[in-house]
């Protein structure tokens, strides 16, 4: 059993059932397959294309429940989901993925809107019509591309970018330089060093009293995961993410697997993998590779994983490529404008790609 049809569940699902003689259900809330990467996009009021789950998986076997999980039962191996099913397993790969921390802020949860998921990003896209001003609270990667399509798609709004300490502080100098440019041009407000302290109906509170007025807020300022695998008894570390070993099964309950955001991912020298669906793509592989080797009687191999780059959109016609070392700290090279919007958009068709042949090379 497969739980959640993300980026990472959808292929683990039609690998184990390509690699493996078992039967497959796949556990999802939602009977489409969601473009997460392309939330922005569609939140700025771009059409995405409709990705029914029933296509994706024609022929493969695969048996789809469409319906949310509230809780799992390792000790009776059962999966309770909100229609009232109980749905049986004897392995478990956990995909639930991840979702905005609307919870650390106060007021975030009442006011803010998100592009983490399908029914707030189209609620956003509903709000804009009576905005004037965003303000997207969060400078990380989500923060800065929804901020840019924003901006570009809605050349009416006036958009404000806060972020807690440096903007693109992950980045190169070159890379920075770029993404201040690009940020310039579209006449975006970026605030610095500019730490949240309450979102309200009419903008944010700052730590230090000051408000910045906004009709709308996007808050991308981090993320969390369900809280289910704490709750059924799992091992979890600090922010319930599935801890798993380097074969990416559960260190405490070695029938269930752990693979995208909703697990402590770790590459061999223990640093801990980015929420990331180019991380997640080729974990699923390895992991469901793992299964098929021990239902084989074969000593699965561990995961071995490096990073390439950092993809980041700004709008449709600019873009900036971070090449990085395996560890994912920036090297100096960075590919930038028309081309490197080209490069983004290429990977971002690739992951869909991938969801129709997960088989494919991926890292």
């Amino acid at each position: 059993m497969v739980l959640g049809a993300g980026y990472t569940g959808l292929a683990a699902a039609k690998l184990a059932a390509r690699w493996t003689s078992a039967e497959v259900t796949l556990v999802n809330r939602y009977d489409r397959f969601v473009e997460r990467v392309r939330l922005h996009q569609l939140a700025a009021g771009q059409p995405l294309r409709d990705r029914p789950l029933t296509g994706l998986l024609e022929g493969t076997g695969v048996r789809l429940v469409v319906d949310r999980v509230t809780r799992i039962d390792p000790g009776a191996r059962t999966v309770r989901t909100e229609g009232g099913r109980d749905l049986a397993y004897d392995h478990l790969v956990y995909a639930l993925g991840s979702q905005a921390d609307l919870d650390s802020v106060p007021g975030a949860a009442e006011h803010a809107f998100t592009v983490a998921d399908l029914d707030h990003a189209r609620e956003l896209a509903g709000r804009l019509g009576e905005s004037r001003v965003v303000a997207v609270a969060g400078g990380g990667l989500t923060g800065i591309e929804a901020a840019a399509e924003l901006a570009e798609s809605r050349p009416e709004l006036k958009v404000r970018l806060l972020t807690g300490g440096k903007l693109g502080s992950g980045l190169s100098e070159r890379g920075r330089r770029h993404l201040a440019r690009a940020l310039r041009r579209l006449a975006i407000d970026v605030r610095e060093d500019a730490k949240v302290a309450e979102v309200r109906a009419d903008g944010l509170v700052l730590d230090g009293g000051e408000h910045v007025a906004a009709d709308t807020v996007v808050w991308t300022a981090g993320f969390t995961v369900p809280g289910i695998a704490r709750e059924s008894g799992f091992a979890v570390d600090a922010n319930g993410r599935l801890v798993v070993d380097a074969t990416l099964r559960s260190v405490s309950h070695p029938e269930v697997l752990g693979i995208g955001d909703a697990a402590a991912l770790r590459r061999p020298d223990g640093q801990e993998l980015r929420m990331a669906c180019a991380t997640g793509m080729p974990t699923a592989q390895r992991a469901v590779r793992s299964l098929a080797d021990r239902l084989a009687g074969r000593e699965p191999k561990p995961l071995r994983f490096r990073y390439l780059n950092q993809c980041i959109s700004l709008g449709r016609r600019d873009g900036l490529i971070q090449f990085v070392r395996a560890d994912d700290s920036p090297v100096e090279a960075v590919l930038t404008g028309r081309l490197a919007a080209r490069y983004k958009e290429t990977i971002v068709r690739g992951a869909f790609l991938f969801q129709r042949h997960p088989g494919m090379p991926v890292g």
